[in-house]
């Protein structure tokens, strides 16, 4: 028995359980303030707030138990995950003014562009398209 305990699958599928739990957790004390109307005006997002969206990387945990819940729309949670994903360069940025003390130079500043540039370029061919693709996820 101490044997299958030890496994990496049985960790693994005891990791899953607990965030699960956690997720549930997370949803029902969401779904429970849905109704508040200073949780919904904070999180509406309209276009003038871009640039917020970019910069707040929310975690998917966080989006899944919010759309669950009914308090985020699911056409407003994939926006928020298309700019989430622009916020993440931000990182290579950071990385790459440590590295090369001061703007990046060089290798750096080409993978540091090339990340921004296609996650710029994904984000810019995908939200067009937020309410199809809303539509096709809504239906599992």
């Amino acid at each position: 028995m101490t044997a299958f305990i030890n496994t990496p699958a049985f960790k693994a599928l005891i990791g899953l359980v607990i965030f699960y739990i956690g997720l549930k957790t997370f949803a029902g004390g969401v779904k429970s303030m849905g109704n508040s109307e200073d949780l919904q005006s904070f999180i509406i997002f309209t276009p003038d707030m871009m640039f917020l969206r970019c910069l707040v990387n929310f975690q998917m945990k966080q989006i899944v138990a919010l759309v669950s819940s009914g308090v985020l729309p699911l056409p407003s949670a994939i926006a928020a995950v298309l700019g989430a994903n622009i916020g993440t360069t931000g990182t290579i940025w950071l990385a790459g003014f440590f590295v090369s003390d001061g703007v990046p130079t060089g290798a750096t500043r080409q993978i540091a562009l090339i990340h921004t540039g296609v996650n710029a370029l994904m984000a810019a061919t995908l939200l067009p398209f937020v309410q199809p693709i809303a539509r096709f996820v809504g239906k599992f």
